[in-house]
This record gives C-alpha cells, sequence and structure tokens, in this order.
C-alpha cells in the first residue's frame, strides 16, 4: 500500500516539474514575441474593459482595438463621457481614425513593461495616448484630449503564434 502512494505522489510530483517548465517555456516565448512587437512597432491591443471619468467602469465588445502600424495608429475606441467642444461636422462616434502619430516616446520604467506615449491630432481634437505593455502581454490605454473626458481602456497584446 507504501508504494502505491509513493508512485502516485512521484507521478503527481513530476507532473507538476513539468506543467511548471511548460509554463516557464510558454512566458519567454510570450516576453519574446512582445519585445519583437514593440521592437517593430507593429502591434495590435485588443480592449476587453474601459474606466471612464463619470460612468465608472464597463466591459466591451471584443470588436475594439488600438494598433500601431510603424508611425500610424489605428484607433477604434469605445468612448463614454463628456465632449466639451461640438465637432462641426457629425457627432462623434468615439476614438475611431487612422492618423500618424505626431510625438512618439518610448520608456522602460520598470523592468516588466514597456510605455509609449504618442500624440495624434485630427480634425475635431488633439489626443495623448499612454500605452504600457507588459511583457505577459497585458497592456493598459490611457487616452487624454484637449476637448473630452479621459478615458482608460485594458486588453490583451494580440500576439500571433
Amino acid at each position: 500500500m507504501k508504494t502505491k502512494w509513493i508512485a502516485v505522489f512521484l507521478v503527481g510530483l513530476l507532473t507538476a516539474c513539468a506543467t511548471q517548465q511548460q509554463r516557464e517555456e510558454r512566458q519567454a516565448r510570450t516576453k519574446a514575441a512582445v519585445a519583437e512587437m514593440l521592437a517593430k512597432r507593429h502591434w495590435q491591443i485588443d480592449v476587453t474593459q474601459m474606466g471612464t471619468l463619470r460612468y465608472g467602469s464597463r466591459m466591451v465588445t471584443p470588436d475594439f482595438f488600438l494598433q500601431l502600424r510603424g508611425d500610424t495608429l489605428c484607433s477604434y475606441l469605445p468612448f463614454l463621457g463628456q465632449a466639451y467642444q461640438a465637432p462641426m461636422a457629425s457627432p462623434p462616434q468615439g476614438l475611431n481614425f487612422e492618423k500618424t502619430v505626431q510625438n512618439y516616446v518610448e520608456s522602460r520604467p520598470k523592468a516588466n513593461f514597456t510605455r509609449m506615449e504618442m500624440d495624434v491630432r485630427t480634425q475635431e481634437d488633439t489626443y495623448h495616448y499612454m500605452v504600457e505593455i507588459y511583457d505577459n502581454g497585458k497592456a493598459s490605454i490611457s487616452v487624454r484630449s484637449m476637448n473630452r473626458d479621459p478615458v482608460n481602456f485594458e486588453g490583451d497584446l494580440k500576439i500571433e503564434n
């Protein structure tokens, strides 16, 4: 009976070691993929949640994203809040545009994430995006503008396998 328990314990221990090794390998692959995407300045964050000043935190549908392709920022994000100045043409439909980045600053304030700050000007407003991408693929986005309430987003970096 003792040998059965020892055998079960050893099998469980070997399984746990293999699982830990697989997890470490997966984390290393993710970290390398994130570093490569940041170096190329070609990435996409799929947004899962937003936080607003007036309406609190909300889950969002999976079709919202923020994408950087070289020097072009493609923003397809929802907006809840107050606009302080009405646009001349049509009503605002969220933070939806594709524009060239005016200023781009990248830093690594801590060992586990990279921060990018970029400014974008559209016909209706000027936006300041602060994007933090963690080595594990998690991301946060903070958007400030001259004519709208600030809004924050959480999401995941889209990593191609």
